[in-house]
């Protein structure tokens, strides 16, 4: 009983929070990118996905080929040049939640996939479901309570790049078909 009262309150708060953000579709901005580099982001993967997550039968970006990004999750993200190094249709998500670690709210992270979601079975997630993630891409991630803010089922894609600064970065996590053009 006090859980479910923690996360219809915890539910409260954030949506009180978020006021008039929920009223426009969240769009990626430079913001996203600023809140990031607050953030201990582990932008190399080790290339490792969750257990179920299945490969994409038909990507738009097959493996070994190349693709622009189109947003940025990151500073130097942006117009960069990426090759896929894999393809996978799921469940994305954008999330808010507290770093287990401490410190400022992250809201509308971009992007947990519904493999990286702790008792996720076969339906997806919705908007307001209280949830706790397992995934690690930022410091205090994996066993932060969260709350979903969007769900779109997609292809998404881990990709190796080179940021607009020089960073190498390896089997990132995650980028999403429409946030990828054609070189």
């Amino acid at each position: 009983m006090k859980k479910k009262m923690g996360a219809a309150l915890f539910a409260s708060l954030l949506l009180a929070g978020c006021g008039a953000a929920e009223e426009e579709p969240a769009v990626e901005t430079e913001q996203e990118e600023s809140a990031h580099s607050g953030h201990d982001m582990d932008h190399s993967g080790s290339g490792d996905v969750p257990e179920g997550l299945e490969e994409a039968a038909n990507p738009a970006f097959p493996v070994g080929s190349t693709a622009i990004i189109q947003e940025g999750h990151m500073d130097g993200m942006k117009g960069a040049e990426a090759t896929i190094a894999g393809a996978y249709d799921t469940t994305v998500y954008t999330v808010s939640y507290t770093p287990t670690t401490g410190g400022d709210p992250v809201e509308d992270h971009k992007w947990v996939i519904h493999e990286e979601i702790g008792g996720s079975g076969e339906e997806p997630f919705v908007a307001g479901d209280a949830v706790t993630l397992s995934a690690d891409h930022m410091e205090g991630m994996d066993g932060a309570e969260a709350m979903i803010d969007s769900a779109v089922d997609t292809t998404v894609y881990m990709i190796d790049f080179t940021t607009t600064d020089g960073q190498e970065v390896t089997n990132h996590k995650w980028v999403t078909e429409e946030e990828l053009s054609t070189p």
